[in-house]
């Protein structure tokens, strides 16, 4: 156990819209039930151009963002028995107690959690959500040139070359996994992934239609391509989008501005009554709409993964829920995260799924604000930066 703070760099957001500024920060010492990582790999997520963009309402500055990532443990706080120093760990932003919570009732979902039923752990969630840590209700990181406090980010925190997370926010892999690639299971390939088996759990010869072909509506494809899906349709206005999709498993395309009707009635004629599930990967209310829309009546699902925009709400008519389909959400494809991760990583391995093939661009980590420009103007999928 180190008990000495680490200078090291860290790219800092010190407000809303504005650039990374890469820079010497202090990391404390792991506090009780902590844990810090040397981050190896970090990519780059829709949701930290969302924080950075201001919109985010409980974005905080000055933070450290980053949320998918992986590295090796470099040290533990009093009381870690889930991982130790040298452990290679992928970062979680959700969550997930540990079964002693269960049993004693102190995690606010624990029951969910038990019957199955939720991943949606509530143990650190008040302290993630305003940036600090449990222990002492403070954060981490220091500017040092200051002493400026610099808040965390979903628990998380990776745009860092050391960070702190509580103990239920690690999930320990192997050490044969390559720390470059399993990265992305920390957010949105199991995301995607996790929304077709966990969530709407598609089964064999099942019709599918996928709203958005960026990382996530890839992994959707890809999860319903081993669900054994008989019809994946792809949507998107990009067709430049379809080979990739098609490389994932898509078997169809569909772009909406083709078409002279909504794309709803589009899909539902194309597959004799609606497909058997759909899923939303953009976060846009109207496309929310359409895919439960072009839902089969009587059993359609339509799971929602894309996050909208703070105040939007979504609407349809009530007749399309009375008369069976179900509207259904997911937040990390409903996995538990420290538990089910490292199963992730061995299925990868074992050749299940892809990982490899989202990663469009490498970058040093002090090129991270190029990244972002990469990610607004929708030139990559995954930008792997190396720490």
């Amino acid at each position: 156990m180190t008990g000495q703070p680490i200078t090291c760099k860290a790219a800092v957001a010190m407000g809303a819209k504005e650039p990374l500024q890469v820079v010497d920060v202090v990391v404390g010492p792991p506090q009780k039930g902590e844990v810090r990582i040397k981050i190896t790999h970090t990519a780059l997520c829709h949701t930290d151009e969302f924080t950075l963009s201001g919109d985010d309402p409980e974005g905080l500055f000055p933070c450290i963002l980053g949320h998918e990532a992986a590295g090796i443990v470099e040290s533990v706080g009093e009381g870690v028995t889930t991982c130790k120093p040298g452990d290679h760990v992928i970062p979680c932003y959700q969550a997930e107690c540990f079964p002693s919570d269960r049993e004693k009732n102190t995690c606010p979902t624990c029951r969910g959690y038990s019957l199955g039923k939720t991943n949606l752990c509530g143990k650190v969630r008040a302290f993630t959500g305003k940036g600090i840590m449990r222990a002492d209700g403070k954060p981490r990181f220091t500017l040092k040139a200051d002493g400026t406090p610099i808040y965390h980010f979903m628990g998380t925190s990776t745009f860092a070359e050391y960070t702190v997370l509580h103990e239920e926010s690690v999930a320990v892999v192997r050490n044969d996994a390559p720390l470059d690639k399993v990265c992305l299971l920390g957010c949105g390939v199991s995301t995607g992934l996790g929304a077709v088996w966990n969530t709407a759990k598609v089964e064999e010869g099942a019709s599918v239609a996928v709203f958005g072909l960026g990382t996530v509506g890839l992994a959707v494809i890809d999860g319903a391509r081993a669900a054994k899906a008989s019809r994946i349709i792809a949507v998107d206005l990009d067709e430049s989008k379809f080979e990739r999709a098609r490389a994932f498993g898509a078997t169809e395309f569909v772009n909406p501005a083709k078409h002279d009707r909504p794309i709803q009635q589009v899909l539902v004629e194309m597959t004799n009554g609606g497909v058997d599930y759909s899923f939303e990967c953009i976060g846009n209310v109207k496309v929310m709409r359409a895919a439960l829309e072009c839902c089969a009546k009587g059993w359609g699902v339509s799971t929602i993964i894309g996050v909208a925009g703070a105040g939007q709400e979504i609407a349809t008519r009530p007749f399309q829920l009375v008369t069976g389909r179900v509207w259904k959400g997911t937040a990390f494809g409903g996995f538990q995260s420290r538990s089910m991760v490292p199963k992730l990583v061995d299925r990868y391995l074992n050749g299940e799924f892809k990982v490899d093939e989202y990663i469009t661009h490498t970058l040093a980590f002090d090129h991270i604000n190029e990244a972002f420009d990469l990610l607004r103007k929708g030139q990559c999928l995954r930008c792997v930066m190396t720490l």
